[in-house]
């Protein structure tokens, strides 16, 4: 049976953690052999790919998203030890399948899986676990059983460090017009079918950033003794222009303040837990420019990174599946999410209503399927049914 499905009231015993990744160029060798990682399949050429690629020329070539997570790796070594951590990423070396290949060799039986993705989404939950199931197929008989852990957007240990990093970020406006400042909360476009689709029962990525960035903006106005109004707005568009996606643009939702007589605000990245592309370039050289040439003083409030808080909510998650009865804070009504996702969660191709009984993905307790829908299916990326949670080959 596959740990994820385990009876309420049942720990699950591991013997490893995986941080699991998206992974970044490590120099200007490697940007287009990544970015062409990124987009395989989707036919983007290599011109549009070098219009991107510059975007590293800022930073030497190179995303600091691998030296983050090797920060990261390190500050849960420390306070998991003697617990195995391991580290595999989608697009870039250490690749996921290089590093389950490597537990298996190391004899690893089962792992938990932590995401740094914090909201549902396909690309940011279901797309990990298709490339968790392509990796377990590619290891072979023997391969761990692999614990994905539940999404963390309204965790204390999510929302505390970044109400930090927004009083920090208002205290570094200019004081004229620091008072009632908005709050600009951030995270990665979608394609609206995508964010549409998103969570069991569609909807969730939106609604997810929402409640986490409302339970922010109160505890911000709660330190500082006043009310700052809030929005939510995206950043990192790719796709085509007739393809609809979610709105507003960061650059467009800074451009309105101005105009309507805003004289600051605060950028806060809440879609994103440390700084690499989408952050340092999107939002510090893009955003930033925007609010610039439209007379709007603007300040960045920082992301979670190795906050001892966040290193401490990787320990929490994992206890939870570990001890049955473990406390699971959630400071929303959303929260705390499934640790098991239904059999069509975030898929893009969810049946329509009525064509299907949504079920939960993996096997039973009795070590049978659970219920199937007879509705339209996602392929998954390497033969393993991408509604299942992943484990382990025999």
């Amino acid at each position: 049976m596959t740990a994820d499905s385990a009876p309420a009231g049942h720990g699950v015993d591991v013997d490893a953690l995986l941080l699991v990744s998206f992974g970044g160029p490590e120099g200007p060798q490697d940007v287009l052999p990544f970015l062409r990682n990124v987009t395989r399949g989707r036919n983007v050429p290599d011109e549009r790919l070098a219009e991107v690629a510059a975007h590293y020329d800022h930073f030497g070539g190179r995303s600091p998203i691998n030296d983050q997570n090797r920060a990261l790796l390190r500050a849960l070594r420390e306070r998991l030890a003697p617990l195995p951590v391991y580290w595999g990423n989608r697009n870039w070396a250490p690749y996921l399948t290089d590093t389950v290949a490597r537990m298996r060799a190391d004899g690893v039986r089962r792992a938990a899986c932590f995401v740094t993705a914090a909201f549902a989404s396909y690309s940011g939950c279901r797309q990990y676990r298709e490339d968790l199931a392509s990796a377990l197929g590619e290891a072979g008989p023997g391969a761990p059983d692999l614990v994905k852990l539940r999404l963390f957007f309204d965790h204390p240990g999510f929302v505390e460090p970044m109400v930090d990093h927004c009083v920090r970020a208002l205290g570094e406006l200019p004081e004229p017009v620091r008072a009632g400042a908005p709050l600009v909360f951030t995270a990665h476009a979608l394609p609206l079918a995508q964010a549409v689709a998103s969570g069991p029962d569609g909807g969730a990525y939106e609604r997810q950033l929402r409640a986490a960035a409302a339970v922010i903006a109160e505890r911000v106005g709660q330190r500082v003794g006043g009310r700052h109004p809030w929005q939510l707005a995206y950043c990192s568009r790719s796709g085509p222009p007739h393809v609809p996606w979610l709105e507003p643009d960061v650059n467009d939702a800074l451009a309105a303040l101005a105009t309507g007589g805003a004289g600051s605000a605060v950028i806060v990245p809440v879609g994103f837990v440390s700084d690499h592309m989408e952050v340092v370039y999107d939002l510090d050289v893009e955003a930033a420019g925007t609010a610039r040439r439209h007379g709007l003083a603007v300040a960045r409030a920082g992301t979670v990174g190795t906050d001892p808080r966040f290193v401490d909510m990787v320990a929490d998650l994992l206890a939870e599946r570990r001890f049955p009865g473990w406390e699971r804070p959630a400071l929303s009504t959303e929260g705390p999410a499934h640790d098991v996702c239904p059999l069509h969660c975030c898929d893009p191709a969810r049946p329509r209503p009525g064509t299907g009984t949504a079920a939960a993905g993996g096997t039973g307790p009795g070590g049978t399927r659970g219920p199937a829908s007879p509705g339209r299916r996602r392929p998954a990326a390497a033969g393993v049914p991408a509604d299942l949670h992943v484990h382990g080959p025999g």
